[in-house]
Formats: C-alpha cells, structure tokens, sequence
C-alpha cells in the first residue's frame, strides 16, 4: 500500500509528542481550519496500521456529531492514503467499530455524561491502546480520567505507554486551566503537550475557509479566527475566570467557623452544605432533594463535630429552606429577596451578597478543598454566570436571575448561592445582635 500525506510544522510537532515516551496527553488547540481532526484520526490509522491487533478509541461529547464530522475526516485520510474497503478496512455502523486488515480497531464513543451514567459504565470493560478526543471542550474532566484509566491494552506487547489525543478550540474549562495556562506560564508538566494551530497555520486549507471565519461575531472571532484563549465570554461578568480557577489552590484566611447551606427545592436541584473556617472551605456536602429534617440533622452533626456556633449558620430560608431554619433554632435564615444590608445600592440582599463574594474572589481571599472534579467544574461553571444586569442603567446594582442562569447551564447554581451566603457575615459585622447562643 502506497501511503502519502502532508503534514503542517504544527501536525509533525503534534507526531513527534505521538512517537516519543514522555509524552501521555497531547491537546493540539487552536482556532477553526487549523488541522487539528487531521492529526487526530490520521495519528489512530498509523497506529493501527503499525501496530497489528490494537485497539483505539475515537470519542465525542455525541455520537451522532462525530459520525457525521470527525468519522467523515477520517474516511477522506483513508482514501488520501490509498486505504479502501474492505480491502484494508470495514466499517459498521450499527457496532460503531472500524475494523482493518491487522485486526486492529477503532470503536467510535460517545462521551457525553449523562446523569444516568456519570460513571461511564457503557464503557463497559473496554481496554484501550490509545485514544482520541475531538473537540474535547465539550465533555467533563471526568470523563477525560475515564478515558485515560482505560489505556492498557498491548502497551507492553510493543513497547508503548499510554496515549491521550485531544482537539479543541479556546474554550474556558478544564483544557484551559489543564493545558493553555500552565504552557503560558511555562508549568506545563513534561507529560503533557500542548500545541495551539491556526488557519494560518495549515497551508492545505481553503481560502475561502478564512474568509468565512472573518465574518463571524466578535467573540466566535477571536476564538476560532484568531484562537485567543483570553477572550471574555461577556463584558458583564463580575468573578474573572482565572481567578475562578485559582479558588482551588488559594489559603483564604482562617478565622471564626461557619456553614452555609441552600437547600434543593425541585427534582434536579441539589442541597448544598459548606463547612468553612474562615474564609477557606474546609468541606462540601452536596444531595439530592431530601427532607428538611434530614438537611438539618447534616447541619447539626457538622455543628457539633467542628463547634460551629449556631449564629454562625445560615440558611436559605426561601421555600422549603424555611423549614430547616425552624429546625435549628438561632440559626440565621437567607432571604434572597430582602432589602440590602446597610442601606447599599443593590436590587436585594442576594445581589449584594453576589457582588462581596465577587470582590473576594478577584481579590484572592477565599479558597475552597476538595479533590472532586465534578464540584470543581460545576462551581466554576455557575460562578462563570454571576454577571451584572442592565449595567448601563441608572438604578440599583442587579445581577441576572437564577431562571437565566438555569437556561444557561441547565441546573440551578446551588453551589454558588451557597457560597454567597457566606458574604452575610462579611457584610453585617453585627450579625449576631439578635440571637442568643
């Protein structure tokens, strides 16, 4: 078989991380029209072809997108190579397993966590000699860790150590935080890779390709034309992304202890308790809807074990919050909705208590513990909402409401109104005037 291709200089810097053995994560990230499917399923086919009776996954958040976008990518480096079917290889598309002449195979995945399956056991037992992620922006970190702890399957057979191939465009999540920042910082660690390609940067694209991109809006044109990860999703945020990120690695100040809780009050919603010294998180429990006396038997064992004093508690005490708070005697309830404290210039209480943890947050002066990376990403994700309203107008403060944000990332932020709530306290020194420990 006769195979030729042309690569880019950023697709051959792409195959040399491919081929050394340091090198376990790749993102080839960048802008639209940069290559980056290319090196993707043109890395799995040489691997098959090199390496007899392996087994590579190529992944996508859906199935369907990926079939009807990467798979067809994968198809034209098939022919480009002079590779046919079924000579060289068999598709089916009711297994979703490309099949060729060496036995080796390449099972086509959806990645996308549903809440059914937030552990991926579709995935089954399925062992993997190498994978491939395209527009990997689109699916948890979870879900990448999964992938990864699949990478074992004939390794050792021909001296090979786990590969994790990755696409995407700038996006503001795990791969930002993962790859772009510490390659800008110079702390990316050595086994991971991170190579940005532009359309400039592919010399086989069209020119019309760049033409097209150069019409798109002001943001889509800074990610996907100019491939700038700093881009501002909007103008109106108040809590800097970066500074999101770093509330996992900051020491906020340690001081009086307190809880916050926001109690779920519909199906999807969830409970949410912060234990916090100070201004650091120290621990996070987080459950579906359950009984009020439930919620407030989790509140008091927390209380006791850490000597938590009951004025030091709050609560959000709209809806079914307010039967927690008559549990708890001395406690403090939230109401989102009430006038703002000190006779300040906000909508409500909510606003202003948003607006504090902002400040604190850009500042630096909070941190928040925990090793689990679906609370990491869904605190960053509703803190990425909290965002001014009609800043323009000449009236009190105010920040989007809950029911846009919902629309926004498909859940109430539950964690972030928990954490709101503690700005109570830094706002109100006299906080504890009316209740008797």
């Amino acid at each position: 078989m006769l195979i030729k291709t042309t690569l880019t200089n950023k697709q051959e810097k792409a195959f040399e991380y491919l081929n050394d053995k340091e090198t376990t994560e790749i993102l080839f990230g960048g802008g639209a029209g940069g290559g980056k499917s290319f090196f993707l399923v043109s890395a799995l086919i040489a691997h098959c072809l090199t390496y007899k009776g392996i087994r590579c996954l190529l992944g996508r958040s859906q199935l369907s997108v990926l079939k009807s976008t990467t798979l067809n990518t994968l198809f034209e480096v098939c022919q480009q190579w002079n590779l046919t079917t079924p000579k060289h290889y068999k598709y089916n598309a009711h297994t979703n397993i490309i099949s060729f002449y060496n036995g080796s195979e390449i099972y086509l995945k959806d990645l996308y966590q549903y809440p059914a399956d937030r552990n991926f056991d579709s995935l089954g037992s399925l062992e993997l000699t190498i994978a491939a992620i395209d527009e990997c922006n689109q699916i948890t970190e979870k879900a990448k860790q999964i992938v990864s702890s699949r990478l074992r399957f004939k390794l050792d057979e021909f001296n090979l150590i786990p590969k994790l191939l990755l696409t995407c465009n700038p996006s503001k999540n795990w791969c930002y935080t993962d790859f772009y920042r510490p390659n800008k910082t110079n702390e990316l660690p050595r086994h991971r890779k991170f190579v940005q390609a532009l359309v400039d940067d592919n010399e086989n694209i069209s020119k019309h390709y760049k033409e097209q991109l150069g019409k798109l809006d002001k943001l889509s044109k800074e990610r996907l034309l100019f491939g700038n990860w700093e881009y501002d999703a909007t103008e109106d945020n108040l809590i800097l992304y970066d500074k999101i990120v770093d509330l996992f690695t900051n020491q906020g100040q340690l001081g009086e202890k307190y809880i916050t809780c926001d109690v779920a009050r519909f199906g999807q919603d969830k409970t949410v308790i912060l234990l916090w010294n100070g201004l650091q998180v120290e621990q996070i429990k987080s459950f579906a809807k359950s009984s009020v006396t439930e919620v407030a038997k989790t509140i008091e064992e927390l209380q006791f074990k850490h000597e938590v004093k009951r004025t030091n508690i709050i609560i959000d005490e709209d809806g079914v919050g307010g039967g927690v708070v008559d549990l708890l005697p001395s406690c403090r309830g939230f109401l989102n909705g009430s006038r703002a404290l000190n006779k300040e210039n906000y909508q409500n209480l909510k606003t202003q208590c948003y607006y504090k943890l902002a400040d604190k947050i850009n500042k630096g002066e909070i941190g928040i513990t925990t090793n689990d990376i679906m609370i990491k990403q869904y605190i960053i994700e509703e803190l990425e909402q909290v965002r001014a309203k009609n800043q323009d107008k000449d009236a009190k403060l105010q920040i989007i409401s809950k029911d846009i944000v919902k629309n926004l990332i498909g859940r109430s932020p539950d964690f972030a109104d928990s954490l709101a709530m503690r700005m109570y306290y830094e706002i109100d020194s006299n906080y504890g005037r009316y209740f008797v420990q």
